[in-house]
């Protein structure tokens, strides 16, 4: 186990609007460990998973009328300053969804599209800290965003989160192309996050998104246990220099992947 503390512009928290929550508890209840806090009703149904008695990712039922879309998951990074950081991400060519709101005494949420399109919410804690572990089976491995226009993505973050994004894959050819090209994001000496060039990768009506990638004791056991909890396998268990990887979705549809570190590490 790693303790963890989101550094500014780093990965704090993320969560699932679905369309079934009853069955959303009990299957990640079942690959992941993690038990569900009673539902708070002020807050629309919103509840936290919790793993070992940390809270762990927050579940929400889809809100009527919203108009966001249903059964995906959501990925926040850690604010100091929400308005601050609306104001760096429209100077930054991105664009404001929701603007900073306080959540009751938890925290300010602020939700945007960065300068490639992909939504990302950003959250300045109160009393909710986000998440305090990573890298054990049921904790988050790996955050990325998949990018329509890689170059607009590194500028983007670069500048919102004032972080050090570093090449690998291509040798930092600048004239590279395709999912070889990936950017990690640094904050500080470590990396949590990265960016990949996802433009060749998906039709052209799929935007640029992000995804996390949860810890697991062994890929190919949860990925059956996937399938016969009545989730989908996107991309069975595949072995990468940074790791054994997976793609999933729950039963409502709900993608998420799944992550197991190298031999040795």
């Amino acid at each position: 186990m790693a303790d963890y503390a989101a550094p500014s512009g780093a990965p704090i928290w993320f969560d699932l609007m679905s369309s079934d929550t009853a069955r959303a508890e009990r299957f990640y209840g079942e690959i992941f460990g993690w038990e569900a806090e009673a539902p708070d009703e002020e807050m629309g149904g919103y509840r936290n998973f919790t793993r070992n008695g940390r809270r762990v990712a927050g579940l929400s039922p889809v809100m009527e009328g919203a108009g966001a879309p249903s059964d995906v998951w959501s990925v926040y990074l850690h604010t100091e300053d929400a308005e601050a950081t609306a104001r760096a991400v429209e100077a930054a060519g991105g664009n404001v969804v929701f603007p900073p709101m306080k959540i009751g005494e938890e925290g300010t949420m602020l939700l945007v599209a960065d300068a490639a399109g992909a939504v990302v919410g950003f959250w300045q804690p109160d009393r909710h800290t986000g998440y305090s572990e990573y890298g054990v089976h049921g904790t988050p491995y790996w955050f990325e965003t998949h990018s329509k226009d890689y170059a607009k993505s590194v500028d983007f973050y670069r500048a919102v989160l004032g972080a050090r994004i570093e090449e690998v894959g291509t040798g930092g050819d600048p004239d590279a192309v395709g999912p070889d090209r990936y950017g990690q994001i640094f904050f500080g000496e470590m990396s949590y996050a990265g960016i990949m060039d996802a433009a060749s990768m998906y039709p052209a009506e799929v935007p640029s998104f992000w995804h996390v990638y949860i810890t697991v004791d062994d890929v190919a056991a949860t990925v059956r246990q996937v399938e016969s909890l009545g989730g989908e396998v996107v991309m069975p268990g595949e072995q990468t220099p940074y790791g054994t990887l997976a793609t999933v979705k729950d039963p409502m549809g709900a993608l998420i992947c799944l992550g197991h570190p190298p031999a040795g590490m």
